[in-house]
C-alpha cells in the first residue's frame, strides 16, 4: 500500500507505470496490491497514509476495529479531526470536525483510530438510527463496549454535540442481534411501537425446534432476514426444513431479503397486518 506521488518522487514508479500497472486505487492518490482483499477497512488503511497529525479514522469506519465491519466497501471513509487541524482529505473521505479529548485516539498497527467508546459516540451521533444501533449491537456483542458503558456515556454527554441522537440510540441497543439487517429491522419495529424478541426460541411440546431472528411469541409470528447465503443450495434445504418445523409449531414466518430493507415502513406494515 503506498501513496502514488511518494512512489513517483522516490523513483520507485513512473507516472506511466502507475497508470498502466494493475495497482488497485483505494482512494485518490493511494494504491494497493490487487491481491489484497478489497474491504472498507483496507480503504481506511489507505486513508491513514494521508492523515495529518491529530486526525484519526473514526465513526462507522472505526467501528470495523471493534466488531462492526458493516460499512460498505465503497462508502466514504470517516475521519475525525480537531478544530485546529485543517484537512479536507480526498473526495472519498468524510471529514468530521470535532473536539478530540486526550485518550480518544489509539494507534492500531500504526493507524490512528478512535477508541471504542469514542467510536460508539460518533457512530450514534453521525449515522442514521438504524445504522448506528446495528453497529453498537455488534460492538457490544464483540465486548468492545458494554451496555453499561454506553448508558454512562449517554448520561454524561450533556452538552456534547450529538447527544440527542446518542440518547435516542443507546436504549435500543441489544447485543442479541446477529446481523446488521436484523438490527435495522428490529429498530424500525420498536420505533413503530412493536416489541419483537431478538433470537427468539420456538418450542414445540417443550422442545426447542428453532430460533428466529425476531419473534412475537404471543402471536406466534417470526420475522426472518435472509442474506445471500440463504440462497445456497444446501442452506435452502436446511431453511425449508426449519420453516417446516416452525409451521408445525403453529408459527407464521415473514421472510425478508435485502430489497425489503429499502422500505422498512412497508416491513412494519406487513408485521402489523400479521399481528392483527
Amino acid at each position: 500500500m503506498f501513496v502514488g506521488s511518494h512512489a513517483i518522487a522516490a523513483g520507485a514508479l513512473t507516472t506511466k507505470e502507475l497508470r498502466t500497472l494493475s495497482y488497485r486505487r483505494l482512494v485518490q492518490g493511494v494504491y494497493a496490491d490487487p491481491a489484497l482483499e478489497y474491504t472498507h477497512q483496507l480503504r481506511c488503511r489507505g486513508v491513514a497514509l494521508l492523515l495529518p497529525p491529530g486526525a484519526a479514522i473514526g465513526g462507522h469506519s472505526a467501528a470495523a476495529w471493534y466488531g462492526a465491519p458493516f460499512a460498505g466497501v465503497n462508502d466514504a471513509v470517516t475521519v475525525v479531526r480537531p478544530p485546529d487541524v485543517e484537512w479536507k482529505g480526498p473526495r472519498e473521505v468524510r471529514v468530521h470536525r470535532t473536539e478530540l479529548r486526550p485518550g480518544d485516539v489509539v494507534l492500531v498497527h500504526d493507524i490512528p483510530v478512535t477508541t471504542a467508546l469514542r467510536t460508539a459516540w460518533d457512530v450514534a451521533a453521525l449515522e442514521s438510527i438504524g445504522t448506528a444501533v446495528a453497529a453498537l449491537d455488534a460492538m457490544v456483542r464483540a465486548e468492545s463496549v458494554s451496555l453499561d458503558d454506553l448508558a454512562m456515556m449517554a448520561e454524561r454527554g450533556t452538552g456534547r454535540w450529538g447527544v440527542t441522537k446518542v440518547r435516542r440510540a443507546v436504549p435500543l441497543v441489544d447485543p442479541r442481534a446477529m446481523s446488521a439487517p436484523e438490527s435495522r429491522v428490529r429498530v424500525a419495529l420498536v420505533l413503530a411501537g412493536l416489541t419483537p424478541v431478538p433470537q427468539c426460541a420456538v418450542h414445540r411440546d417443550g422442545v426447542e425446534v428453532a430460533r428466529v431472528d425476531l419473534g412475537f411469541p404471543e402471536a406466534r409470528l417470526a420475522v426472518e432476514y435472509e442474506g445471500a447465503y440463504h440462497f445456497d443450495g444446501d442452506q435452502i434445504i436446511r431453511d425449508d426444513a426449519r420453516y417446516a418445523r416452525l409451521r408445525a409449531a403453529g408459527w407464521t414466518v415473514i421472510r425478508l431479503a435485502a430489497q425489503d430493507l429499502r422500505d422498512l415502513d412497508a416491513v412494519v406494515r406487513r408485521v402489523r397486518a400479521a399481528l392483527s
